[in-house]
């Protein structure tokens, strides 16, 4: 008999228990029966390997009473819940109690320290090159939210511990030493400038690439580079080459990090976001885990999470309030007016949007700004805070107000990505699509379909040229509701049309 989840196989005590008013309001909304919920919990267990649980509509009958079943379910039913609903349904929010990740788990409370974080990013990446199917690395992950991930995160400011030298235990390890590659020489690796500067340079070209093509074309070869600079980590250098080299390796876990959440691989992305932060500081680099974080906030905004998104941007900004510059400044302030708007918050939203303005004004074309904050221009500021006033505009029940605001400013986020771009490859493709697809969503929200529909095409004819599921999401997404709307409307019907025939679910992310 297969272990059922709960009792002796894999429950916890249900002496006092009381009804899971939590969990049953979630499962009143999926619309699920309790017959399909065990099916899916069954369905999901097996494909992570637990071919030991056995759940039947009797103990989701005994969840819903209060039982608290053991891992791997609560994670199960947090997956289940989060794809049914488009947002993260974290374990806390079902009512259940989790087990505390360790590293090996694919959590996000990791050990600061150098060599775990080398050894850490060096296996993830390898994992992932290995099992690079969609769905597959992913099942043994999910995504964290809340205090899981928060508090975590916080301890990104707190003094490091000394590093070990190599081949030393550092602490914590389970056994073995830190693994030193066996071609290391006694005393420092002189690795040249110009060897450096080619990483960096590499980098660079990485982020255009991602800008143009959308994060699904060059994914695996980020992926890979990261992966052959943990071996030159794991050689020891001279403590201002350690931290450029640890720099480099932030730069590309977060470029991974981005092109896996641009492609839909959620839980990947923010372990790659985590293991990024950790390299950041061990490179001593504020400003940069500044914008590790600003990512890992947009990608909790985009998960229905703006709570944490607020969270993670106020750390962001408290970590580099003195080395970032105007640039990254703004570029958060930005972010945190996205977090407020999702959150119904106008008084903050409005002075978070002027402090990014304000904020912006003040970068200069001479500023030392590095390359990773050079994407936020004046059509990206533009752009944000366009969808601030979008997204404060649904909150509000479409207040013609916030959308009055929204449109202006996501015009010109159009005009100027538009202009960029041109009529060829060049430019941020993605940028100009995302907001092509904004500015429809604003017609579409000012009851204007012929003009939504109108805006969706183009960015049809961009998303073709890129391999972006994000910018295929929102489109199919807008198509969708206009279609729901105003059905009847000869634009929007021909739009349906040229999306099934020019952009097809394929159902699995690019993750090439």
């Amino acid at each position: 008999m297969g272990d059922n989840g709960s009792g002796r196989g894999g429950g916890v005590g249900t002496a006092g228990k009381r009804p899971n008013g939590q969990l049953a309001s979630w499962f009143a909304r999926s619309g699920w029966s309790k017959g399909e919920l065990a099916r899916q919990v069954n369905r999901r267990a097996r494909r992570m390997g637990a071919y030991h649980i056995s759940t039947d509509t009797s103990r989701v009958r005994r969840w819903l009473d209060g039982e608290q079943p053991r891992e791997p379910i609560p994670r199960i039913l947090s997956e289940l819940f989060s794809e049914r609903f488009g947002c993260v349904v974290a374990v806390e929010d079902l009512g259940l109690r989790t087990v505390r990740q360790t590293a090996s788990d694919g959590g996000v409370d990791l050990p600061w320290t150098g060599p775990q974080t080398v050894a850490m990013i060096s296996e993830f990446s390898r994992s992932d090159l290995m099992l690079a199917r969609r769905g597959f690395l992913g099942n043994s992950l999910g995504v964290a939210a809340g205090p899981a991930l928060i508090e975590p995160m916080q301890r990104w400011l707190a003094p490091a511990p000394a590093t070990p030298a190599p081949g030393e235990r550092f602490p914590g390890a389970s056994s073995g030493p830190v693994p030193v590659r066996s071609n290391s020489a006694p005393g420092d690796h002189r690795l040249s400038d110009p060897e450096l500067e080619l990483l960096e340079q590499t980098i660079v070209m990485f982020r255009r690439w991602d800008a143009q093509c959308g994060g699904g074309l060059r994914r695996k070869a980020v992926v890979g580079q990261l992966h052959e600079v943990t071996d030159l980590l794991q050689e020891h250098h001279a403590e201002p080459a350690r931290r450029r080299l640890f720099r480099v390796t932030a730069e590309l876990a977060e470029l991974a990090g981005w092109m896996s959440y641009d492609v839909g691989l959620q839980p990947i992305a923010q372990k790659y976001f985590v293991l990024a932060l950790h390299a950041a500081k061990e490179a001593g680099d504020r400003p940069l885990g500044s914008y590790v974080l600003s990512g890992m906030g947009r990608q909790m905004i985009h998960l229905g999470r703006p709570e944490d998104a607020l969270e993670l941007v106020h750390l962001a900004q408290y970590g580099g309030r003195e080395d970032a510059t105007p640039r990254t400044q703004a570029m958060l302030h930005a972010v945190e007016a996205r977090a407020y708007a999702n959150m119904g918050r106008p008084d903050k939203c409005h002075r978070a949007v002027r402090m990014a303005e304000e904020t912006f004004a003040e970068a200069a074309p001479g500023d030392a700004d590095p390359d990773w904050i050079g994407f936020f221009s004046e059509a990206e500021l533009n752009a944000e805070n366009a969808h601030s006033y979008r997204d404060l505009a649904y909150v509000a029940g479409r207040s013609p107000a916030y959308l009055s605001l929204a449109q202006p400013a996501m015009r010109r986020a159009v005009d100027l990505f538009g202009r960029e771009c041109g009529g060829g490859g060049g430019g941020h493709q993605r940028s100009y699509a995302l907001n092509l697809v904004g500015m429809a969503t604003v017609h579409l929200l000012q009851r204007e379909p012929e003009q939504c529909a109108e805006m969706a095409g183009r960015a049809l004819g961009v998303a073709k040229r890129l391999r972006s599921e994000r910018v295929d999401n929102r489109i199919r997404k807008t198509a969708a509701t206009a279609a729901r709307e105003f059905g009847d409307i000869a634009e929007v019907v021909r739009l349906t049309e040229r999306l099934a025939d020019e952009l097809p679910e394929s159902g699995a992310a690019l993750a090439g």
